[in-house]
């Protein structure tokens, strides 16, 4: 006999009996935004800690390079690079990653370290993607990327909450016959395997099974899950992983995201050594790297909400982008400390937010939920191979031109396909009006095209 969970795992917005009791709720938009905020109070805090700690424990490795390590470890050439890079080759198990975490303290060698962040980068893989659709199965597509802009914040908060826990663990320096580099590794990790045990009890799968709402709310929840896939299945069958993996609109995705996480990457792993290499001390540089993250996080969780507001995605991810770019032309053609400081907070500003907006309009064009989960892995499986590439362009400093040129390129990219992909968009909203219009086509036929996905001539785009 099949449990109530596994169940709702077959079909998690129409098998519950429960919900078809309140099929036809008649619900106002204050008490929807009530239930959606109970709903964000009992998922954002807790997932936002998860991806804190998946950050943390990713980016880590580039203020232990500044406290010591590279010079322990003897990081000549391109060796950090090689370090930095391994993780994102094979990018979900949070106890997994945390042990691993945890025991990279242990490593006194080159080889060691690239060793344990492959395995790293194996255990953490799952995590965002997963974190994405999770919210996916949660919310509509109208109020995911505010969602998402919250929990991806945390990445901006472990940027600058990385660099000052690394500044006061370096003090540990000699304790236990650990450099202060390993206790940075050490502490973290263990922080992350008891935050995964408390999230074993914690994490709700869906909202028919969610303790927290009354069967009204989970009703309601539901409901308005049906009402935004627009008609598109939520069962599993090969032929919607075909569809999304040969559409030519996931490769376009694909690029915009690989665009942005360049630069994203880059300014995890090498803000301390561009601060450091401005002319600040090691210690000051751990210090430094907190305002250009905190401002990244405000501005992350704002312009999440108002692209929410304005159910609009493109524009957002090209003023990001333009933001960034600005920043990394001052990078690039400053030497003055404290302008090029500025520029590397533009820099940072403009590009975070850009993530969690691209993420939420890379899931609203797959059609139905395989379709989304298949994309949103595609998606965000590839566009981590831009941690790849921002591992190896910053060699010479302080300037780093390869790296700031790069960086451009890269943000150019995601501009122009942006811009593209905005117009493509709305020629398809236009088409599949014109052909609802010339066929007499209406929401009575969504069962007609509910095996099409984003094919379908009632689908409509996000811009």
């Amino acid at each position: 006999m099949a449990t109530e969970k596994e169940k709702a795992s077959v079909d998690h917005v129409s098998s519950p009996a429960e919900s078809d009791r309140f099929q036809f709720l008649e619900v106002d938009e204050q008490e929807r935004k009530r239930v959606l905020r109970k709903m964000d109070w009992h998922l954002l805090p807790f997932i936002s800690l998860l991806y804190l700690l998946s950050f943390l424990d990713r980016a880590n490795i580039g203020n232990a390079r500044i406290a010591g390590m590279a010079v322990d470890v003897n990081l000549t050439g391109l060796k950090y690079n090689v370090v930095a890079a391994v993780f994102f080759v094979v990018p979900s198990i949070m106890v997994a990653w945390g042990l691993v975490m945890t025991l990279m303290c242990l490593c006194h060698t080159y080889e060691g370290l690239i060793i344990a962040r492959v395995f790293l980068g194996l255990t953490e893989s799952g995590l965002f993607p997963g974190i994405t659709f999770y919210l996916s199965l949660w919310y509509r597509r109208r109020d995911v990327a505010k969602r998402i802009a919250i929990f991806f914040s945390a990445a901006t908060v472990a940027g600058a909450f990385g660099g000052l826990l690394a500044y006061g663990i370096e003090h540990m320096e000699g304790i236990g016959g650990l450099h202060g580099w390993q206790w940075i590794f050490c502490l973290e990790g263990i922080a992350t395997v008891l935050v995964a045990v408390v999230a074993f009890f914690y994490m709700h799968d869906y909202p028919e099974t969610a303790t927290f709402l009354t069967p009204t709310e989970r009703a309601l929840i539901v409901q308005m899950l049906k009402e935004d896939k627009q008609g598109m299945a939520t069962h599993f069958e090969w032929k919607y992983v075909w569809h999304a993996m040969k559409d030519y609109k996931t490769y376009v995705q694909i690029a915009i995201y690989l665009g942005l996480l360049v630069p994203v990457y880059a300014i995890a792993l090498f803000t301390p050594t561009i601060v450091r290499d401005l002319g600040y001390s090691a210690a000051n540089a751990q210090l430094l790297t907190i305002p250009p993250f905190f401002a990244g996080c405000i501005c992350t969780i704002a312009v999440g909400i108002y692209s929410d507001k304005r159910n609009l995605r493109g524009p957002f991810v090209i003023g990001g982008c333009f933001v960034s770019l600005i920043g990394y032309v001052i990078l690039i053609s400053q030497s003055r400390p404290g302008v090029a400081y500025f520029g590397a907070i533009l820099a940072a500003v403009g590009v975070y937010p850009t993530i969690a907006v691209d993420l939420a309009w890379a899931g609203s064009m797959a059609g139905g939920d395989i379709c989304k989960g298949v994309t949103l892995a595609m998606v965000i499986g590839f566009g981590n191979l831009g941690g790849v590439c921002s591992s190896f362009i910053y060699l010479a400093g302080p300037r780093f031109f390869a790296g700031h040129g790069t960086i451009i390129g890269f943000l150019t990219l995601s501009i122009s396909l942006s811009a593209f992909a905005m117009w493509d968009y709305n020629r398809l909203n236009k088409r599949n009006h014109a052909i609802c219009e010339r066929d007499g086509i209406d929401e009575k036929h969504r069962e007609d095209f509910k095996d099409v996905g984003n094919d379908s001539p009632l689908f409509h785009f996000t811009l």
